[in-house]
């Protein structure tokens, strides 16, 4: 017998208050374009605190799950039979039913697990916790009850209809996509820059990315690699545009008009300077970064203050405070750590310089970016005017 009804379950959004049904409404609507994807046709609804899953027509059940357990704000996915209440004694076969359908094996310890919705049923939760679990032992002689650690916390909610379920698949948690504004992704095509915009949007916001290619100095297989990335990040985030700037041009005239040892500086401040114009006209209203305080000679702090100085928006870091394992634990779990690995390098690797200054002086940089005064407008606004645009 197949699972007909999922109960969805959200933790941080119950806290809401007035607004709770706005975060209930996004998450409603996230988990009907998550179900579209996927073979089967899905009714989804809420009903005051609970968000149900129902099909209507056959699905694969571990396709369901997966899609589930990659949108923010589930808490908790809950394989659930729902039934009419046709009474008490009804209840009763009901639950028989269900143990008897899905555990094959009858010889495990067990608690039920009761709340009662709606208040007007005539049998407290107490009661009905003490009828069902003499009426198992009686039917299963082999099962036994265990109210401390027990193998099966068999759940049934008395609400408009009754929900059994003993199964508890976990979500990743987080907010609904889109209920906290939106943000541009400086994606690259190394570990921690996929992690940081997964870590944001969990937090309720849109990511759009931006990527900077330099042909021929990194290749197409260098830019599908990013593309692909974004693909993977997006099962989570939800679509993503990807703008895709060639920054080749701008890369070399610093590299001609600069301090070798400020390269890597200089050119993050200009991408931080383009990824800010192409957030603007998107309708974002910050900027992500996959930077780690010491990672790199350009991650020391008062490198990321001369970087922060090139934009006036918000920069979030997400995973300032990791260490290397720890990001890629992240990307291992979300599926893009074997994507980011592949060697393919990216545009600041070529161009690195061989001694960056680690301890950067703000005003020495903007000293020599005035060597950059009589063409870096004009390749910038070349660079914004012809980026290509994909959706992941």
């Amino acid at each position: 017998m197949q699972y007909k009804s999922f109960l969805i379950k959200y933790a941080e959004i119950g806290v809401k208050g007035k607004n709770r049904y706005l975060f209930e409404d996004a998450l409603v609507t996230n988990i009907r374009h998550s179900l579209k994807r996927i073979d089967g046709d899905f009714q989804v609804s809420k009903e005051s605190g609970r968000i149900y899953a129902t099909a209507e027509s056959e699905y694969d059940f571990d396709e369901v799950v997966d899609a589930l357990k990659r949108i923010f704000g589930i808490a908790a996915i809950c394989p659930m039979v729902q039934v009419e209440d046709n009474g008490y004694e009804d209840l009763k076969k009901q639950v028989l039913s269900y143990v008897e359908e899905f555990y094959e094996e009858k010889n495990f310890t067990f608690k039920v697990n009761t709340r009662r919705g709606n208040k007007r049923y005539p049998v407290n939760s107490e009661q009905i916790n003490r009828d069902l679990g003499e009426i198992i032992l009686q039917a299963f002689p082999d099962t036994k009850v265990d109210v401390h650690q027990p193998e099966v916390m068999l759940h049934v909610e008395v609400r408009s209809k009754i929900n059994i379920y003993s199964h508890v698949i976990p979500g990743p948690g987080g907010m609904p996509v889109g209920t906290n504004g939106k943000a541009m992704l400086l994606l690259s095509g190394g570990i921690d820059s996929p992690v940081a915009g997964y870590m944001v949007a969990k937090r309720g916001v849109k990511i759009d990315a931006v990527y900077f290619h330099a042909p021929p100095y990194t290749s197409d297989r260098a830019k599908q690699k990013v593309v692909d990335l974004a693909k993977l990040v997006s099962r989570y985030s939800g679509a993503i545009r990807l703008h895709i700037v060639n920054f080749t041009d701008i890369q070399l005239y610093i590299y001609d008009k600069c301090p070798h040892e400020e390269l890597t500086i200089i050119m993050r401040r200009y991408m931080m300077k383009i990824a800010e114009r192409l957030a603007e006209d998107s309708g974002a209203s910050a900027l992500i970064t996959g930077e780690s305080i010491g990672q790199v000679a350009s991650q020391t702090m008062q490198s990321l203050a001369a970087t922060d100085d090139a934009a006036t928006m918000p920069v979030f870091r997400p995973v300032i405070g990791f260490d290397k394992q720890e990001i890629v634990d992240v990307a291992e779990k979300i599926g893009t750590y074997e994507t980011s690995v592949l060697p393919f390098e990216d545009c600041c690797t070529i161009f690195v310089a061989k001694h960056p200054v680690t301890k950067p002086s703000l005003k020495m940089i903007r000293r020599s970016e005035e060597n950059l005064a009589e063409k870096i407008d004009e390749l910038v606004e070349t660079a914004i005017s012809t980026v290509e645009k994909v959706w992941c």
